[in-house]
């Protein structure tokens, strides 16, 4: 009863957990945020944003003003998520699903996503991940 959300997540609908879609790992209920299953790296920006010109302003951002997140599956290490953030904001909850309602569609034999049900953008007839 998995269901594909992302490139990187799938929701079990049968066990109503988060999980990685590359391993399996089950990483959090999925009535909660999936980030709070993963393992969490905080990365300065400029180590992936490189400097393009010297002096004040260099086209990296900077880490006054803006920090990196990196979501990490805790079982095979695949990066799930990233998201620049300022500094002292919260960690975004970006996916919300009805569990419930998928599970009703599921149960009732109506795929969750694609064809003419109105599925996820991005998906195939399948409910695979375009």
């Amino acid at each position: 009863m998995k269901r594909q959300m992302t490139e990187y997540l799938d929701i079990d609908l049968a066990s109503e957990m988060w999980c990685c879609h590359v391993c399996g790992e089950q990483l959090i209920s999925a009535r909660q945020p999936y980030k709070h299953g993963c393992l969490v790296a905080e990365r300065d920006p400029r180590e992936v944003h490189n400097p393009h010109i010297e002096g004040e302003f260099t086209f990296a951002p900077d880490p006054e003003w803006c920090r990196l997140i990196e979501f990490y599956c805790p079982g095979c290490g695949t990066m799930i998520e990233t998201e620049y953030l300022p500094p002292g904001h919260p960690i975004t909850n970006d996916i919300e699903p009805d569990i419930d309602a998928m599970r009703a569609k599921y149960l009732a034999g109506e795929r969750a996503s694609g064809g003419a049900t109105g599925g996820e953008p991005g998906t195939t007839e399948e409910g695979g991940v375009r």
